[in-house]
């Protein structure tokens, strides 16, 4: 039987990110602090803690705002 890998291939390890770094393809918008413009919707990227947090899609950006907020607020 064939083996599932092969034996001379090395390993890649995957180190996740935890800067707040949005996708290239997201546009950041310059009025609001973490608030980025991800697949039509806005989208706030933050960094809490030693993990990265992503909010889900909004459809204006203070609502993306807001919540960066209160999950600041919530995490101190």
């Amino acid at each position: 039987m064939k083996p599932l890998r092969q034996q001379n291939r090395p390993i890649v390890n995957y180190i996740p990110r935890v800067e707040p770094a949005p996708p290239s393809h997201a546009w950041r918008m310059e009025e609001y602090r973490d608030v980025w413009v991800l697949k039509n919707k806005y989208v706030a990227f933050i960094l809490v803690g030693d993990r990265f947090r992503q909010s889900p899609g909004f459809d204006i950006p203070q609502a993306a705002q807001r919540w960066a907020d209160q999950i600041r607020q919530d995490e101190l």
